[in-house]
Order: structure tokens, then C-alpha cells, then sequence
């Protein structure tokens, strides 16, 4: 029996690889809006963000999420973030 492969996904902050279900997913769907994925299977553009203070900090200060979705992104979306960390 066949081992099932786990998914690989690359973090936008530390650009460190690693098991997507240690992620946190941030998606912009078709409409641009921009939300948190928690099942990770929503439709749209998805970027990846480590479930770790250091990681989510330079996130925000950064601004990378306007970065990697060439768009604003509201300040509320980065809180999101890391009221999602804190949980």
C-alpha cells in the first residue's frame, strides 16, 4: 500500500517549506476579496503564512500579503491573521 503524499507549501514571510496543515492560508478569491481559509480548500489565489509569531509579525510590518496579491490589503486582514495565531 502507497503512502499518501503531503503537501508541501512555501511560507511568504521565512520562505521556509513546509506541511501545508502547519499553515495558515490567506486567499483572494475572483471578487479580490481577501480572507482566511481554515478548511484550505476555498476557491482563489492562496498564499501560506507559518502559525508563528516571528513569521506573522513580518508579515504585517512588511505589508507582504499587498505584495504577493498586488492589491491594498486592509489592516483589518492582517489582525485576522494574528487573532487566528492567537487562537
Amino acid at each position: 500500500m502507497q503512502k499518501k503524499k503531503t503537501p508541501l507549501r512555501t511560507c511568504i514571510s521565512c520562505r521556509q517549506i513546509k506541511d501545508k496543515r502547519d499553515l495558515i492560508r490567506v486567499v483572494k478569491s475572483k471578487d479580490g476579496e481577501i480572507s482566511l481559509d481554515k478548511t484550505g480548500k476555498k476557491a482563489g489565489r492562496g498564499a501560506y503564512v507559518c502559525n508563528d509569531i516571528n513569521c506573522i509579525q513580518k508579515l504585517k510590518k512588511g505589508k507582504i500579503l499587498n505584495k504577493v496579491f498586488s492589491m491594498e490589503i486592509p489592516e483589518e486582514v492582517y489582525i485576522a491573521v494574528e487573532e487566528d495565531f492567537v487562537e
